[in-house]
């Protein structure tokens, strides 16, 4: 058994161990408003660096995580001796000025109590409000200064994972949900980040304890009180409930016994041996029992092609959990620790404004605030009635920026973005459109673009029209418009 996990180049001049202790448990400690001893805590996590796992993963929302390892990292002060601190930026939806990044990157610092942040990682709740792109630019010129070593983003698609990147953005990583239960980000996503360099971090590789020996041939659990586990019981539930899990727990604890292993080495190995993952994220526990010595077995451990045959074929009696990663946070079926998000994506400002045209009763404008929109007379979208129409819309983002010059799939992504927030504005949704019009500066690019307006309306089929012209001014490859009735009731 190896003395210490294995380790992967994550960016220049950052070394990452494979496995990353994930601090998440820390808030589910805290939700009675009884923050840890940070020291004791700190000690916590010292064990684990001691025993070869020094990289660690949190968030702003991990309650007083990000002190507790500011307190751990403050016991080594040899500079390129200490653990590694990979945090993450969650904002609210809204402007993203520089000012207002700054202020977000410089609370993880000073929590952490460091210069520059080993990784800081980047979640948005919804794309529709697409300042996401302003905050991701101003954290490249942060990285650029020195305050962030590497940057990466947390639950983005592959889609927009592939637009950041069109856009200019330097990523190193995507930290998304992977496991034998979700299996979403061997797709298109993986695809992405071959050929981009970028890595997976994966999260709920052991699906909040539930893919361990302890849940082997058990009945269902009728109630359950901690977040991580109530999170993924709702995987389970998504991915055909409790019969299709034990089929897939079966063919790892068969697996587990063809190697002399555990179910939960069976479950890491197999999310690591993706080529596009980079590190697996694991609970620290900082109060309970660890499996530290287990968790270092899986680097002897290598899956063979009857283990991988087995292994699918128990996947062919679940259910893919549906969409791309990071869905569960921005669409239903809402898969997170408090269930249904509709309410907080509800309240998110439209980065739209909704009025009334005067003289003209029943009639709604949005207006996205370009230069463009009172020079040439049109509005991006109005609603007279039950009916909406987007006028044609391309990548401009803010006044006059073109996002992913060159790139039709890119701007696509972008384009039915701006769509449906114009859309959301004046009371629809995307659901609701029934025709859209595709205008293609270059026809080779069809396919790139087709796919992008079949990730968006694939399960929406409205009637489409895709037209080559001549010409699109500046580096716009796509322009599209929309038109949608919002059904009563």
């Amino acid at each position: 058994m190896p003395k210490n996990p294995d380790r992967f180049q994550l960016a220049e001049g950052l070394n990452s161990s494979r496995l990353i202790c994930g601090l998440w448990q820390v808030a589910d400690l805290e939700r009675g408003d009884t923050p840890l001893d940070p020291d004791r805590a700190a000690d916590a996590l010292q064990a684990y660096v001691e025993s070869g796992f020094d990289t660690f993963d949190m968030a702003d929302h991990y309650g007083s995580a990000e002190l507790i390892t500011g307190r751990l990292l403050a016991r080594y002060p040899r500079a390129g001796k200490r653990p590694l601190a990979f945090t993450k930026w969650c904002p609210e939806p809204g402007p993203m000025t520089a000012e207002v990044v700054r202020r977000g990157i410089q609370e993880r610092l000073d929590r952490l109590g460091v210069e520059k942040l080993d990784l800081l990682q980047f979640h948005w709740w919804t794309f529709d409000h697409p300042a996401w792109l302003d905050a991701l630019h101003e954290m490249n010129r942060l990285r650029e200064e020195g305050l962030i070593g590497a940057l990466g983003v947390t639950n983005f698609d592959a889609a927009h994972l592939a637009l950041a990147l069109a856009d200019g953005i330097t990523l190193a990583s995507n930290q998304v949900s992977f496991s034998l239960l979700d299996r979403r980000a061997a797709g298109p996503l993986s695809d992405v980040c071959v050929r981009s360099g970028v890595k997976l971090l994966a999260y709920g590789t052991l699906c909040g304890g539930f893919l361990s020996d302890k849940w082997l041939g058990k009945p269902e659990p009728s109630e359950i009180a901690d977040w991580s586990r109530s999170k993924y019981k709702r995987f389970i539930d998504t991915a055909g409930g409790w019969a299709a899990f034990q089929a897939i727990l079966g063919a790892a604890g068969d697996v587990a016994r063809k190697h002399s292993v555990s179910i939960s080495n069976v479950a890491t190995a197999w999310v690591l041996g993706h080529q596009a993952v980079g590190a697996a994220i694991i609970g620290a526990r900082i109060t309970e029992s660890e499996h530290r010595a287990d968790n270092l077995k899986l680097f002897d451990l290598q899956l063979d092609g009857e283990d991988k045959s087995r292994l699918e074929a128990a996947f062919a009696e679940s259910q893919p959990i549906p969409g791309d990663c990071g869905d569960e946070y921005r669409r239903p079926p809402y898969l997170t620790a408090s269930g249904d998000l509709s309410h907080h994506l509800d309240a998110i400002p439209s980065v739209f404004k909704a009025e009334a045209v005067p003289g003209k009763p029943g009639r709604l404008r949005a207006s996205s605030g370009s230069v463009w929109e009172p020079i040439a007379g049109y509005s991006r979208a109005v609603r007279v009635g039950n009916n909406i129409s987007v006028s044609g819309t391309t990548a401009t983002h803010g006044a006059d920026r073109c996002v992913a010059p060159g790139d039709a799939g890119a701007q696509t992504t972008y384009i039915l973005d701006k769509i449906s927030a114009s859309i959301t504005a004046l009371g629809g949704r995307m659901d609701d459109v029934f025709r859209t019009r595709i205008y293609i500066r270059d026809a080779s690019k069809w396919e790139p673009v087709s796919l992008a307006h079949g990730r968006a309306f694939g399960e929406i089929l409205p009637a489409n029209t895709l037209v080559e012209v001549g010409n699109l001014i500046g580096d716009y490859e796509v322009e599209i418009d929309a038109d949608a009735a919002v059904l009563e009731g």
